[in-house]
């Protein structure tokens, strides 16, 4: 029971009631109970701080384990770029030294997922948003680059089952053969700048000519069909062009006699015709091409045919002499 206070009146003499003003009763219960619920929540947040609930210390938990199988994630996710990377150049290295065909390009290996950013909504997430958006599109890189590879090995192991009817197709011997003009080359021009017979001047030469007498046999130099076969009036003169298949082609040119025609089909080391000196020519000879890819490409590099490391180096060191062409292509 609320005790009841009384003051003494001096000019009344009496004792009278303290009756407290309906104000000051307002504050008073306001100010218990502002500072009750301060002290309430003050101990709730301790008790939460130090003493979560069974509920709260189960998600305390998996938040914990969740970290470490992010920190986890990330050094896997390391270890599978090691993996495809190594992949990536053994993949190179096979499709380069085996088939000889372009690798991959790196930007098709590393090139992006295009479009808007597909991760923005992670990465609006406070806390860990950004990292879990780093993490899916590593991720994602990794499944378009798997993928990309698995391509890649399907191409190769079809390339594996053709291996033979590559291996018999691609050139690799010279054109004319070894027994009719000797181990030693009297004299040969190469693939590059050189001299041009007529005008005297530095010219483009896009194949190696071999000397030899009128009317030696000329050979396919890897199995393939006859493209072309006949008079070119373009300063070749008679010319035959075999298709050998996985981007390679051969010309043949200033031919003598052509002995094969269009749509035949020829294997290597077969005679297609006989060396002369017809179009743009200076002297009986055979002006050979090798074509990769629509490229014209040095044609030495496709005439290792019996000769030792030190013969063919010799017959590239022949090629590659500035000296005069015997034609002018």
């Amino acid at each position: 029971m609320r005790r009841e206070k009384y003051v003494f009146n001096r000019q009344t003499l009496q004792y009278e009631k303290v009756v407290e003003p309906l104000k000051h009763t307002v504050l008073r219960i306001f100010g218990f109970v502002c500072a009750a619920s301060f002290t309430a929540l003050i101990m709730l947040m301790l008790t939460h701080r130090y003493l979560p609930s069974p509920a709260e210390r189960l998600l305390m938990q998996e938040n914990d384990i969740l970290r470490s199988e992010i920190a986890q994630t990330d050094q896997d996710i390391a270890a599978l770029e090691k993996v495809v990377n190594n992949l990536q150049d053994r993949d190179a290295y096979v499709y380069r030294a085996m088939f000889k065909m372009n690798p991959i390009d790196d930007n098709v290996w590393n090139g992006g997922i295009g479009g808007h950013d597909r991760y923005d909504e992670l990465r609006e997430l406070p806390r860990t948003g950004e990292h879990m958006a780093q993490l899916k599109e590593k991720l994602d890189g990794l499944k378009m680059r798997m993928n990309l590879q698995s391509r890649s090995l399907d191409s190769l192991t079809m390339m594996a089952d053709k291996k033979e009817e590559f291996l018999a197709a691609i050139p690799s011997i010279r054109p004319v053969r070894a027994d009719k003009v000797g181990r030693k080359l009297l004299s040969l021009s190469g693939y590059g700048y050189r001299i041009h017979p007529i005008y005297k001047k530095k010219r483009m030469h896009w194949g190696v000519d071999f000397n030899a007498v009128k009317n030696t046999p000329i050979q396919a130099t890897g199995a393939g069909k006859v493209e072309f076969a006949g008079n070119r009036r373009d300063g070749y003169g008679n010319v035959v062009i075999i298709n050998h298949g996985f981007g390679f082609k051969t010309l043949y040119a200033h031919m003598e006699k052509v002995m094969v025609k269009k749509g035949d089909k020829v294997k290597r080391s077969q005679q297609i015709g006989l060396i002369g000196s017809t179009g743009q020519s200076t002297g009986d000879h055979l002006h050979y091409e090798v074509i990769k890819d629509g490229q014209k490409v040095d044609p030495i590099q496709y005439c290792t045919d019996g000769l030792t490391p030190q013969e063919y180096q010799e017959l590239v060191h022949m090629a590659e002499q500035e000296n005069q062409s015997f034609d002018g292509n």
